[in-house]
């Protein structure tokens, strides 16, 4: 694991976006974990946010790519910071582009903002966190409506590694069913193996019960491929 990957889980507990305790996620499941990118609020946090994604996006992808598009509604802050950490890390200039939920009828009309896709353009996919893979099916209509853009892959920050549809990974599952590249900032691994019976500003936030916990969700909903 990078020194950044390790900041990047810190990071995270800092800005209260990674959480244990008992959630459900959006595609129905019970969890003793949570992401919860709705919680990096502040200019501090985007900025840094946004570097972390860059930097993964750097190392897993290069720069070979015109679009950084970010569904909505998480995604539209996330392509944002991201692109301005392109260009302020890498001298990169991407247009960032997500989706309105309902199309615009007036002004700048149509369902996209941000800068447009077209024909030719080579995509990237950000988003915050994938469990089951249900997000991408709905995103990808909405890019190949647009023009005949190439999606070239998915970038997300936290890899929950669970099974998709089938016993695959969820992010391998969507990189076979689309052709594409998929990678995150860090796995959920990557998180145990930095938290467990590991303090962290005094305190442990992966003990003996958390780790139960979390092996019992991914007997039960871990990739098995």
């Amino acid at each position: 694991m990078e020194e950044y990957q390790k900041e990047f889980i810190h990071f995270m507990i800092d800005s209260q976006v990674l959480k244990f305790g008992d959630f459900v996620t959006k595609s129905g499941r019970k969890t003793p974990f949570f992401v919860n990118t709705g919680f990096y609020r502040t200019g501090m946090q985007l900025k840094k946010l946004g570097e972390y994604y860059a930097r993964t996006i750097h190392d897993q992808f290069g720069t070979d790519f015109d679009v950084l598009f970010g569904p909505a509604y998480k995604g539209i802050p996330l392509s944002v910071a991201t692109s301005i950490a392109l260009h302020d890390l890498y001298g990169v200039d991407v247009r960032y582009c997500s989706n309105r939920k309902e199309a615009k009828d007036h002004g700048e009309k149509g369902i996209l903002l941000g800068g447009p896709i077209e024909d030719g353009d080579r995509v990237l996919i950000i988003e915050d966190v994938t469990t089951a893979g249900t997000s991408i099916k709905e995103t990808m209509p909405i890019i190949k409506a647009q023009a005949k853009a190439d999606v070239v892959g998915l970038v997300v920050s936290v890899d929950r590694m669970e099974r998709g549809q089938g016993e695959k990974g969820a992010l391998e599952e969507i990189g076979e069913t689309y052709q594409m590249k998929t990678a995150s900032i860090v796995k959920m691994s990557d998180v145990v193996e930095e938290l467990y019976q590991k303090p962290y500003q005094g305190k442990v936030y992966i003990g003996e019960d958390e780790k139960a916990r979390i092996d019992a969700y991914y007997e039960k909903y871990g990739a098995r491929a």
